[in-house]
């Protein structure tokens, strides 16, 4: 059964301030278009993508530094190349290891032009060295716009949005079987149909079982996914919740899970006003899942919900609207639950253009709890900018 709970945003922002942390530069050299979000080392520095811009027009993977007098300074980490061999076009977000080196993809270039799996390492002196990892050949997959997860052993796993066996995307497992020979493995094919779901846009996540979670489209309105590791070699598919537009429709970006695993995610369109949602999923003990409804956005507060959800330490929730809001150029939001189980809300930032517009990814937060992002549009020389957003109580 699906029930349906309609929070109404505060539509006047409140509670927090704002500052723009960097904005890409008019000469498209450090980068621009930054649809990713970001990254923290254990510096508190920050990482993270452009798609286009750099030295050959290509994307640039980029770091932002605290500087002493409480600023930031970006550094080009890599440039990808003009003759694609690399990758080019990243729109994914980046993933740390225990040593310090950087993954991510790329939507298009590599040996056969369908993107790549890529390894940045650091090296003596602040200098990176790109590698990549894989090429697709589009009957393992073709494009991704997801970022890469790790397991306790150091693999990887993500999502490619199209191609692959079935057509429709499939997950991906890379393993490393040698010195520096990474092999890859198919965890499931989609594709595309009402039953299975397609063309995955958004990451995975772990549950504490080990189990996969992820969201895709398909030719209805979407579903959230789990995939089960069965022995060494097999995973089980299963669709733990299907949409149906009413409550919402196109799930883009991946779950994210609580202490008692429940799910929480966002859906970039459907609802009550077709403005996209955000619902929780639980488990009701006959194997299935229950859905939740906790936000249905109106407009005001955001239009087209593509980015995924981030919690606090009190459980409060934390996401972007790509549009909407007052000057419809998209919209930062909190959600809070309440004692009797509902969730009220308020608005933390709409964007004006000159602070940013568009912010496509999600937020991450710092040790303090303050909050980072992006977006595509926007800033001083209107290609992009990353933000902060500082909770006041």
């Amino acid at each position: 059964m699906t029930i349906v709970v309609v929070v109404l945003l505060l539509t006047t922002v409140h509670a927090s301030s704002f500052k723009v942390v960097h904005s890409f530069n008019s000469d498209g050299k450090d980068g621009y278009d930054p649809v990713a979000g970001l990254v923290f080392d254990a510096a508190g520095n920050l990482y993270g993508t452009t798609i286009y811009g750099g030295a050959y027009g290509m994307g640039t993977v980029f770091e932002l530094k605290r500087t002493a007098d409480g600023g930031w300074a970006e550094k080009i980490l890599h440039n990808f190349n003009s003759n694609g061999r690399d990758g080019y076009n990243p729109y994914a977000n980046l993933t740390f290891d225990a040593n310090g080196n950087l993954y991510g993809t790329t939507c298009n270039g590599g040996l056969y032009d369908h993107g790549t799996v890529f390894e940045l390492v650091p090296r003596v002196g602040g200098a990176w060295t790109e590698k990549v990892l894989h090429s697709f050949n589009n009957t393992d997959g073709a494009c991704t716009y997801a970022g890469l997860i790790l397991d306790a052993s150091g693999n990887l796993y993500g999502t490619v949005y199209a191609g692959g066996p079935a057509g429709g995307g499939a997950v991906f497992e890379l393993t490393l079987t040698g010195s520096d020979e990474w092999t890859e493995r198919i965890l499931h094919a989609f594709n595309f149909d009402e039953e299975n779901g397609g063309y995955p846009e958004g990451s995975l996540v772990f549950d504490a079982n080990g189990d996969l979670y992820g969201a895709t489209r398909d030719n209805q309105s979407g579903v959230v996914f789990e995939l089960v590791p069965v022995g060494d070699a097999h995973w089980t598919y299963n669709v733990a919740y299907r949409f149906n537009n009413k409550d919402g429709s196109d799930p883009d970006a991946p779950p994210i899970l609580d202490a008692a695993g429940n799910l929480f995610g966002t859906t970039y369109v459907g609802g009550t006003e077709g403005n996209g949602t955000v619902f929780e999923l639980t488990a009701n003990g006959k194997g299935g899942w229950t859905e939740k409804v906790l936000h249905n956005f109106d407009g005001k507060d955001g239009v087209f919900v593509y980015a995924g959800l981030v919690f606090d330490t009190s459980g409060d929730l934390y996401g972007t609207a790509v549009e909407g809001g007052t000057y419809n150029h998209g919209t930062a939001y909190e959600l809070m639950p309440t004692v009797a189980g509902s969730w009220t809300g308020k608005l933390l930032h709409t964007f004006n253009t000159k602070d940013g517009m568009y912010p496509w990814a999600t937020l991450v937060r710092d040790a303090a709890g303050n909050l980072y992002g992006t977006t595509t549009g926007g800033g001083e020389y209107g290609y992009g900018v990353v933000f902060e957003i500082t909770l006041q109580d």
